[in-house]
């Protein structure tokens, strides 16, 4: 039983983690770079909604709820993330994160339902004919909550000492940093099977 909490948690963690997928880095990258670590609650907040979303969408296509076309999502997915960038490069240097808090929110929990469908197929191989697909998902999306507090994590400690340290600023440092992730999902979006 312990074993297979563990396995599950770590299958959720590795999913995150994937260094040939890091589409889930880039987006929390891009979620968390506007971020300081007395923003911590909001931050965890945002993460918590991806999250959720993800879980849910895994939930509904796991049951046979929600059905869409793998070359729709792997298409949605690098867009999700270059409009989190393009986002955060036009509004740098303006008021706090903290405005418009409602669609901040529901954007990333949007987001959250995307790449949850992009992973969808391969959970549903991965759960099988299992009786129980609830407590498995529910211990995958804990290991996918622990991966991204890590990336979080990991991007406010580099934000910390690259404006602290280094005196960056903090426009330059989301300027920057997005400006890159945008770099890396063009080829993403270039490559698609939907344009294939």
């Amino acid at each position: 039983m312990v074993d297979d909490f563990w396995f599950n948690v770590q299958y959720g963690m590795n999913h995150v983690l994937d260094i040939n997928a890091y589409d889930h880095v880039l987006f929390l990258l891009v979620l968390t770079v506007p971020y300081m670590f007395k923003d911590w609650k909001r931050v965890l907040l945002l993460v918590t909604m991806f999250t959720f979303g993800h879980t849910l969408s895994l939930v509904l296509a796991v049951y046979g709820v929600v059905s869409v076309s793998s070359k729709l999502v792997e298409f949605l997915i690098p867009i999700s993330i270059l409009v989190v960038a393009l986002y955060n490069i036009f509004t740098s240097g303006k008021k706090a994160p903290s405005e418009k808090i409602g669609v901040l929110f529901f954007s990333t929990l949007f987001f959250g339902l995307i790449h949850g469908l992009g992973f969808a197929g391969e959970f549903r191989m991965f759960v099988g004919r299992a009786e129980s697909k609830l407590l498995p998902l529910v211990e995958f999306a804990l290991g996918i909550e622990l991966a991204q507090l890590i990336v979080v994590f990991i991007v406010l400690i580099l934000g910390f000492i690259c404006q602290t340290m280094f005196r960056i600023t903090k426009r330059d440092w989301i300027v920057v940093l997005s400006a890159v992730v945008v770099g890396l999902v063009i080829p993403m979006l270039i490559n698609s099977e939907l344009f294939a």
